[in-house]
C-alpha cells in the first residue's frame, strides 16, 4: 500500500524540504530556492493526480475504453512558465538588493535598515 503511492510520497518531502529551506535561511538566493523546489513538489502532485491507471491519451480508438484527462497536464505546463518568470524576477531582486545593500543575508539587511 505504502509503496504503491510512492510518488505522493516524494511529492510529501519535497514539500517539507522546500518549506524548511524557506524558513530556516536567511539567504535570500536559498530562499528562492527553497521555493523552487516547494513549487516543484506541487507540479508533482497535481500530474500524479491527472494519471488514470491504464489510461489512454484522448485520442479517439476502438480499442481503448479508459482515457486520461490532459488538463491537469497542461495547467502544470503554464504553471512551469510562470515559475521560471517569477523565479526569474525574484533573482533579479536579489541582484538590486546585493547592490543596495551589499549583501544578500536577511539579517544584515534588517540591521543596515535599522539604523538608517
Amino acid at each position: 500500500m505504502i509503496l504503491d503511492l510512492y510518488n505522493y510520497w516524494i511529492v510529501v518531502v519535497l514539500m517539507m524540504v522546500g518549506l524548511f529551506i524557506i524558513v530556516s535561511r536567511g539567504n535570500l538566493v536559498k530562499k528562492v530556492i527553497g521555493l523552487n523546489i516547494f513549487q516543484t513538489s506541487v507540479f508533482v502532485f497535481y500530474i500524479s493526480l491527472g494519471k488514470v491507471e491504464d489510461g489512454s491519451a484522448p485520442i479517439l480508438s476502438d480499442s481503448v475504453s479508459v482515457y486520461s484527462n490532459p488538463l491537469p497536464h497542461v495547467l502544470i505546463l503554464t504553471a512551469i512558465v510562470v515559475g521560471v518568470a517569477t523565479t526569474a524576477l525574484g533573482l533579479a531582486l536579489v541582484i538590486r538588493i546585493k547592490e543596495a545593500y551589499g549583501t544578500v543575508e536577511e539579517d544584515d539587511i534588517q540591521t543596515l535598515d535599522d539604523q538608517q
